[in-house]
């Protein structure tokens, strides 16, 4: 009888991980697809929009029942910082460093998107979740550099950041999010077509982390916090390279892509 009540709870725990995972992973690509596109009117001349998370909510809040987007956004985050630390306190764990290694990848993702949600949260109650990503990382940067020892922090963050873009650009190139997928039992072209996804779309996400890390680096070189910028600014400052918008048309293209493949992974994960 215990081994029977033992079995259906691990059947009910499993269930619940997948849920989460799914509810996660849709939100993560719906906030993607937003910004991507926001970032594409940018590049096309529409200077008023604004290509961050803040620039995504207030489209949702914008439509029929916007409120109750915005929360369900807000859960769907929440739902994808349990499934990742579900992942850091449950997962494989051993002598093998490699899935030490996930696992503290994992634990770092469920606090990331523990933050996420707490901004979207603020943003839903009115109480400054609003504010640009800009203004919110000019805001920081300007604070820790006020710090003892805060010019050396500012710099490491911004060193972590790129090297975590680096990081997103090679897990794409080399397909580790099969990992995280059940695409064996897909036809070869949707698979083909899922993998064209995922290594483009992670190629734009990584670029963009690693040119905000970079600009971040900037800013504590120079220790001036106007320097500093979020996902908006970071974007628009593609457009200004020798490519012109075109290199933000690229960009965004991506990132739109990605958030296509968020949902594809929400559609087959492997949990």
């Amino acid at each position: 009888m215990t081994a029977s009540m033992d079995g259906v709870r691990a059947r009910g725990t499993h269930e619940a991980v997948a849920v989460a995972a799914r509810c996660g992973l849709a939100t993560r690509g719906v906030l993607y697809v937003l910004v991507g596109l926001l970032a594409l009117q940018i590049a096309f001349g529409d200077t008023e929009e604004v290509a961050d998370r803040s620039g995504a909510l207030s489209e949702l809040s914008g439509r029929p029942f916007g409120q109750v987007l915005v929360w369900a956004v807000a859960l769907g985050l929440v739902a994808m910082a349990l499934w990742r630390l579900s992942e850091a306190v449950f997962g494989a764990s051993g002598p093998d460093g490699r899935k030490l290694t996930k696992r503290a990848g994992a634990a770092a993702r469920s606090v990331f998107y523990a933050v996420v949600a707490f901004s979207v949260v603020s943003f839903a109650v009115g109480r400054g979740g609003g504010r640009s990503s800009d203004e919110q990382s000019r805001d920081v940067t300007a604070k820790v550099l006020g710090a003892p020892a805060g010019q050396w922090l500012v710099a490491l963050v911004g060193i972590g950041i790129a090297v975590g873009g680096i990081v997103i650009i090679v897990s794409a190139v080399r397909l580790t999010f099969r990992e995280e997928m059940d695409i064996a039992r897909l036809h070869e072209r949707v698979r083909q077509g899922v993998e064209a996804l995922g290594v483009i779309g992670g190629v734009a996400r990584g670029v963009v982390f690693t040119a905000a890390g970079g600009i971040l680096v900037h800013a504590a070189v120079s220790y001036d916090p106007q320097k500093a910028k979020g996902m908006d600014d970071t974007l628009r400052s593609f457009a200004g390279t020798p490519a012109g918008p075109w290199l933000l048309v690229a960009v965004a293209t991506g990132l739109l892509l990605f958030g296509v493949f968020s949902w594809a992974m929400a559609v087959w994960p492997r949990v």
